[in-house]
């Protein structure tokens, strides 16, 4: 089966690395654990906030690794000398990853009754405008491409 480009467009000259991108939330966005929720702060500001009961600071890792944000989380070994009736509260490891867009900057992480935070910031860029100078040819003909023969048979 073939698969249809999403950026399929000649008019958009060097996208090929947003399909990846795409590829990239499609896989994470199956996971359900831990939950989390994003909030829009303020025009530029983002939080991101992850419920990692159980988890200390020692357990938990944040990094970004090319154009995502990952978060990891792995319990150590302190609870396998006891003995449980019942376990419901899973001890499990977790791997999150989020994909920032360029001009996002992670500001800091801090981690507070269970819940970890995350504050990310979008750098305004200013945009720019540049002219490109046109070259002319000489006239003799050194800059223009070959013609090509047509036959009328």
């Amino acid at each position: 089966m073939t698969r249809l480009s999403t950026f399929n467009n000649p008019l958009m000259l060097g996208f090929d690395h947003f399909e990846r991108i795409l590829d990239q939330c499609a896989k994470t966005s199956a996971e359900g654990y831990p939950p989390y929720n994003i909030e829009q702060v303020n025009d530029i500001a983002l939080r991101i906030t992850l419920a990692v009961a159980g988890f200390s600071m020692e357990d938990l890792s944040v990094s970004i690794e090319d154009n995502q944000l990952v978060i990891r989380g792995r319990h150590g070994n302190d609870g396998e000398d006891r003995v449980y009736l019942h376990r419901g509260i899973a001890a499990r490891q977790f791997q999150r990853a989020f994909v920032l867009a360029e001009g996002i900057e992670v500001k800091n992480a801090h981690l507070d009754n269970g819940l970890l935070h995350i504050d990310l910031e979008r750098q305004v860029i200013e945009p720019q405008v540049r002219t490109i100078k046109i070259q002319g040819g000489n006239g003799n003909g050194a800059n223009r491409p070959e013609p090509i023969d047509v036959d009328t048979d």
